[in-house]
């Protein structure tokens, strides 16, 4: 099955990957994006674009009056530390953005909504981990109380305007065009970094993990999502997946394999620990297998290679 898809933020990161995959599937893409942290350079070519800002009742007209299947969410304020310094700007961003996107995809009779939400924020510090779908919802910054209340706001208009809405709950995804300024990023940071020799910091003791997923199989994810039988028994975790590798990985051994990659002996500087980080995440994927059809095919140095390789080409 394919349709006409919108994509927002995917003159981004993640979001263009997605875009890219829709078109492989034959889809119809538009893109829109206000270019506020993306490039439009990265909206793939066959990918119509719009420039707006989510907030923008020109944003929602285009899904009121677009014709739609499906709305693929990616455009967020995607920082933890912004979160915190500024939790109203990412409440308006995150969770009035979306809102004002879902309102227009109930008037546009849009029938899927896919939505970038994070397990790697919304479950807090998890008792179990893996993380399966069904723990409990704890999350320790504002940016996580964001994508949770758009877990809700997405079920909760799903029932009314008429849609079937998925949440993609991701793990750290890396990979090219990650934006190596941004915070949101150690991969693509520590990757920028030893590039040029600089050295690595490494916040708190390096030993909290985390569980990175190539970008790649993250979009491949999401097309699937596009498609399948959405699960519903009336609970928030029905329609939620897990987008991970259910491995950790933590900053020290992170920092060794992209120096692996480069073949250069990382130097590290330490620094005292952030703000709402969390100290262990690492994500079941269990459902995604069952359910779609999915589970991670690119290993993790390969993908490593693959933004080394990207930084050489194009990084800035």
């Amino acid at each position: 099955m394919s349709g006409r898809v919108l994509v927002t933020g995917g003159a981004g990161f993640i979001g263009s990957h997605i875009a890219e995959a829709y078109l492989r599937g034959g889809w119809e893409v538009v893109v829109l994006d206000d270019l506020s942290r993306g490039k439009e350079r990265n909206v793939p070519k066959g990918a119509r674009f719009v420039q707006a800002d989510i907030r923008s009742p020109e944003a929602r007209q285009v899904l009121a009056t677009g014709g739609f299947t499906v709305l693929n969410h990616h455009a967020a304020q995607i920082d933890v530390r912004v979160s915190v310094d500024e939790p109203a700007l990412d409440a308006s961003i995150n969770v009035a953005g979306f809102v004002n996107l879902l309102d227009g995809a109930g008037a546009g009779g849009v029938r899927r909504v896919v939505f970038a939400s994070s397990g790697g924020v919304i479950y807090g510090d998890p008792e179990v981990i893996p993380t399966p779908e069904t723990a409990p919802k704890m999350p320790v910054s504002p940016y996580g109380v964001s994508k949770l209340a758009g877990e809700y706001y997405l079920r909760a208009l799903a029932a009314l305007r008429g849609f079937e809405g998925i949440a993609m709950r991701y793990a750290n995804v890396f990979g090219p065009r990650q934006d190596p300024k941004s915070e949101a990023g150690v991969v693509s940071i520590f990757t920028s970094r030893l590039l040029v020799d600089k050295p690595l910091t490494v916040f708190g003791n390096g030993k909290q993990t985390r569980d990175y997923v190539f970008v790649k199989d993250v979009a491949r994810a999401n097309v699937l999502a596009s498609t399948v039988p959405v699960p519903s028994d009336g609970e928030l975790d029905a329609p939620a997946f897990n987008i991970a590798t259910s491995k950790e990985r933590d900053v020290l051994t992170l920092a060794e394999a992209v120096g692996r990659v480069l073949g250069k002996k990382p130097e590290l500087e330490f620094a005292p620990p952030r703000a709402g980080e969390l100290f262990r995440s690492s994500l079941d994927i269990g459902k995604a297998r069952r359910v779609l059809g999915w589970s991670p095919e690119v290993v993790f140095d390969d993908g490593l290679r693959d933004l080394v390789e990207w930084f050489r080409k194009e990084g800035t």
